[in-house]
Order: C-alpha cells, then structure tokens, then sequence
C-alpha cells in the first residue's frame, strides 16, 4: 500500500506563520486490532493516545524526500473510542538544520489493510493556546528556536476543522529506528542561590527533553537556562545572539511538564523564579539513538578513561541523524560526521552502518544551485564549506570499504562527479581556486591560515589544502568507481594536479606553504600534503619530523585525525609514541576537568568567545587510533 494515499496535507489556515505551534485531534474505534500510524509534518510533531505520549520528532528532510514515521499505537488504545492528538510545529525560518517548507501534518491510521482514520479538512485543528507561536527566540542560527509555554492556558476549547494545505512531496520510509526517552536524568544537586534563584547539577552531560515537576503557589513566569558549564557563577544564557533558555508560566499547584521537540544538551540548568517553588525535578528526559559498544581490552587505565568518554560523546551526537555538539548547534556536517562514522565503525555493533549509511544518503540529497553541497543537512541557508564537499567522498569511500556495501555509492557517483566538476569549473592553469562569494567559506581548521573569511571577500591566493582534498577526493571516487564497476571519467586529473601543486607550493625551505607565494607552514596543509602523495618518499620523513618537532602551525582536535593519518602511515613504529602520548596528554586535560565528554577544541568552553562546546563529536577520534594501533583490543 502507498503511504498516505487516501490523506491530505492539512494545518490550521493557509497562512505561512514561522514558530508556529498547532493541534490536532481525531478518534478511532478499537476491537482488539493491530493498529499502525504513519505520520509527517513540517517541522516536527508529538503524538498522543488517549493522552499518553507515543513518539515525537520528524526526520530531518526535504520537500523531495520526504520522510514519515511508522508507529504502532497498538499498546496505547483502548476497547472502543480511543482519542488520538498531535502536537505539530512548524518552524518555517532557515536554519543550518532546516530547510524552509508550508506548514503542514500528514497521517494515516491503519488496521490491517484497512485505512481507518487519515488527515483531511475533518481533522479538528486549532492553534495550540499553551505555546507561543511566534516567539522566535533563537536559540542559535544553526539548531533554531527555543520556546516559551503558558500552563495558564491549557484548554480544549477553539477546535474548528482543518485546512487542507498544497503541498506536494516524495514520501520515504524513515531509514533507521526511533530514539528512544529514557527515564529523566537524576538530579545529583540543587543549589539555592536565593528562594528564585536556583542551579541543578545533572552530574554529567546529558541529551533529550526538557522537562520539570515543581509546585508554585502562584501563577508566575519561570526561566529555565541550561549549559554545559558553571564558569561565570551560573549558566551563559544568552551568548552572542545566542539564548540557551526557556520559559514556563506556572499555574498555581503542581506542575508536571515535558516538550517532546527541542532537545537539550546540557550538565548544569539554571533556574530564575518570582516567587519561591517547590522543586521535585527540574532537568532532561534522555533522548537515546540506541547503539550496542563492543566491548573491547584497553590496558591504561587512562587510555581507557579517553576512550570511554570518546564513545560518550559519540553517543550523545547522534539524534535523528549525526550531530556535530547537541548544545549549540545539533546540526550535520559533512566533516564531523567524518569522524563519527569512522570512530563508529570500531566502537559500535555492525559497524553502526545502517545510521552511517542514511546520514550519507541524507546528505546526498542535498540540492544547491551550483554543485557543492551546503553547509550542513537539510540546510536552509545558502552557506557552503567547499572542502566539506570533498570530504563527503572521503566519507562515502570509507563507508564502503568497512561495510561492503556498494548500493549508495552505485546511486550517488553522479552527484560526486557533479561535485568534482564544481572543483574542476573553479581552477585556473590546473589549481583550484578560493571559492567566491559572500556564501562561500573557505575553512579547512581552526587554526591560522586555515579558518577562512566568512561573508568576506577572499583576496588571498589559491591555497595548497583545497587542491590536496581535491586530489584524495579523486582518488575516493575512482576507488568507488572500480568498486561499483562504473566509468571514472577524471583519469590522470590527479597526477597533473599533483605536479602543479609542487611548482606552485613548493618553497626553498623544502616545506609546502599554505598560500601561493607566502611562507605559511601549518601540521594541516603537510598532512594533507602527505595523504595526498604529494611530497616524494625524502620529503615524507622530513615532513613529519617538522610536524613532531611543532615547527609548524599545530592543527586543532579535530583536524588530528588527519596528520595522525599521515603520520602512521609514513611510519607506524616511528611515530606511534608521538601520536599516543599527544591524545594522552590532551584528552587528560579534559578527565582532569572533570568532563564525561570531548571537547570541540583544546580550549575547551573559552574557545570562540566563551561558546565553546564540551561534546563534540568530531574530536573522538582517539577510538579510531586506538584500534589502528591495536591499543583497544575486542574482547573475543
């Protein structure tokens, strides 16, 4: 049976309101029956059966691959009526993380064959009274906005019938399992600053839903900040036009709430009342995407903490699709997710492949008006990181080389040849150029001569990183293409890029520059270097002894992964200690903080004017070389 072929797009009018909040109910009778629901919207819902919470949160999508849920609400009816309501929102303002589209709900109701309830203008529907629509308070550009709920406001009353919405998309199934809510995360402190002023201590950093039990004797306005630190003697709530925040009004008694949609990624939550409640739990549901580790024989005890805390995070970046740091952003990018995928195929069951291989498939229905791909997926901003557009055939390369499997690379080489192209159209006298424009960011690392001008002009020459990627990503789609049996249609590209590269960054010093007539020596462009044989087999060795000797421009966490990959493979025995005992000492800077996870960067939260995030997936990379080098060993 085709998904929703009886069902109509449906919302409360016809108007395109941003931060929009809506409700819908319908009924259906009940026997004994199995009974499935397949539900989707722009942008996210909440579903409930007789009052009780099923499931929540859409799939990120696009209008063209359009994802829907199937639910089995079968444990959650009842013998006759049974009540079904959904919360749905819809955000309709781009963000790195969502892709602007009409508001709209779409489902269906199924018992056996038979569609026994489906969305149409039947469907009563009203704007959701508790929720402020149209509060657009952002939480941060990437993740989108945060909410505001008024508990005063909690009726039935204003429910007319829907509108039926024009709006066309491609349905798929979702391509991997729900998250699953845990029980709340226990409080392991409350400190009362004063009777309105409070801050929880969660004990380590947690994912999911925000949600509270507190008793108030008033009607009051209650601020529930939250952040991964106390540093400046609370929470940074507001942080450059970011607001880690939301707000409550409490009615007058008890008060048990939860939201289902925004997902929080904190360790401590700060706590501003008017007047003095009683707080039986202020904190985060655990919202988990359900993986099993392998067990595996670590012999240091401190290799072993680094990797616990790696796995750590590589768990709590994972939503419906991977996200680079679940407080600041939750959003995906081509290159984090890099390194997650590669850490998860040591550290999780099965490789984690079947979440690596939707996240790809995600990303490879990105849609631009050149052939790059966007910053992050799906994207509703025209921003674009051109070197995260090679590292996606990195990426795709690797994934089939540790699954097997060879479907997604069969479907997706014409887009990375549309994407080689793109790289191809944007060089001159055979090296690639800077990107340009106010929508290009030229960024490789956080580090000098690599962060890039965004929204800038970029004036500066042609640089040694984007050729080197562009050669690896050559050599990962010709990989691919032999694999798949199809035609490699950039023969010898490589090797005369290779041969321009070396004129053109090759200096006296016999070291690679950053940028055409400077002398910029940084870890990251000589690692790139060396991956991308470039340098021959003398300036291999002298390469990495100017990389250990920290003679070059050092290179960020993230970005490690790299130039341990060029060290290891140019000689393992050599450089294994220096690769080992750099991630000893850097990792043990973060245990001796007292963190359960890694850190977007050495700096921990005082990088990028104090928003520097404490879990960020891109930086476990001590997973991978941890089993490269035979350090973590499975438990047979």
């Amino acid at each position: 049976m085709k998904a929703f072929e009886k069902s109509k797009w449906i919302w409360i009018s016809d108007e395109e309101n941003v931060d929009e909040y809506a409700d819908f109910c319908d009924k259906i009778n009940y026997s004994g029956e199995n009974t499935l629901m397949n539900i989707s919207c722009d942008s996210d819902y909440t579903l409930y059966v007789n009052g009780t919470y099923v499931a929540s949160n859409q799939y990120g999508d696009f209008e063209h691959y359009k994802i829907y849920d199937t639910l089995d609400v079968t444990p959650f009816l009842k013998s006759g009526e049974n009540e079904i309501k959904i919360l749905a929102y819809h955000c309709g303002f781009p963000t790195q993380r969502y892709c602007p589209a009409k508001a709209g709900l779409i489902y269906e109701i199924i018992r056996g064959s038979e569609i026994i309830a489906c969305s149409s203008q039947k469907t009563l529907a009203r704007k959701d009274p508790a929720y402020k629509s149209g509060n657009r308070i952002l939480v941060s550009s990437q993740l989108g906005f945060n909410f505001a709920y008024d508990a005063t406001k909690e009726n039935e009353d204003g429910y007319q019938p829907s509108v039926v919405i024009d709006k066309n998309c491609t349905f798929y199934p979702r391509p991997i399992k729900k998250s699953v809510v845990k029980e709340k995360k226990p409080m392991a402190s409350v400190k009362a600053i004063d009777e309105c002023h409070y801050i929880i201590d969660l004990g380590g950093e947690v994912v999911g839903l925000p949600t509270l039990d507190v008793v108030s004797e008033t009607v009051q306005n209650i601020t529930v900040a939250y952040g991964e630190h106390i540093v400046d003697g609370g929470v940074r709530m507001k942080l450059g036009g970011r607001n880690f925040y939301y707000e409550y009004k409490a009615k007058c008694g008890r008060n048990i709430f939860t939201d289902y949609m925004l997902r929080l990624g904190c360790r401590y939550l700060e706590i501003f009342t008017e007047a003095p409640i009683q707080i039986n739990y202020i904190g985060v549901l655990p919202q988990v995407y359900e993986t099993e580790t392998l067990p595996c024989i670590i012999e240091s005890e401190l290799d072993r903490r680094i990797y616990d805390i790696c796995v750590n995070t590589l768990n709590l970046c994972m939503m419906e699709h991977y996200v680079d740091c679940p407080w600041r952003e939750q959003a995906l990018y081509a290159f984090d997710s890099r390194n997650q995928m590669l850490c998860g195929y040591y550290a999780f069951s099965g490789k984690n492949a079947e979440y690596a291989r939707a996240n790809l498939a995600l990303i490879g229905e990105d849609r631009r008006d050149d052939d790059l791909l966007s910053i992050c997926y799906p994207c509703g901003r025209a921003l674009a990181i051109p070197s995260f557009s090679l590292y996606y055939l990195l990426e795709m390369k690797e994934y089939l080389e540790h699954t097997g499997d060879k479907t997604l690379a069969e479907k997706l080489i014409p887009k990375m040849n549309a994407i080689c192209g793109e790289f191809i159209k944007n060089s001159e006298n055979g090296i690639i150029q800077k990107f340009k424009g106010k929508e290009m960011w030229n960024f490789y690392d956080w580090s000098p001569h690599s962060s890039g001008t965004l929204g800038a002009p970029e004036n500066t020459p042609p640089d040694i990183a984007i050729n080197a990627l562009f050669i690896i990503a050559l050599e990962c789609l010709e990989f691919m293409c032999r694999s798949t049996d199809q035609e490699f249609i950039f023969s010898g590209l490589a090797d005369k890029i290779r041969a321009r590269v070396r004129e053109d960054f090759l200096t006296e010093d016999k070291l690679f520059t950053m940028h055409k007539g400077h002398k910029e020596y940084t870890a990251l462009a000589h690692s790139l270097v060396l991956l991308a044989n470039i340098a021959n087999e003398n300036e291999k060795e002298f390469i990495c002894e100017k990389i250990v000797s920290g003679e070059l421009i050092e290179c960020s966490l993230s970005m490690k992964v790299l130039e341990y990959e060029a060290l290891l493979n140019t000689n393992t025995e050599k450089y294994r200690d220096f690769v080992l005992n750099e991630i000893r000492t850097n990792y043990k800077k973060m245990l001796d903080a007292g963190s359960d996870t890694v850190w977007e960067t050495i700096k921990g939260e005082s990088d990028f004017g104090n928003a520097g995030s404490l879990c960020h997936g891109w930086s476990a990379v001590p997973v991978y070389i941890f089993h490269k080098l035979g350090i973590a060993k499975y438990v047979r």
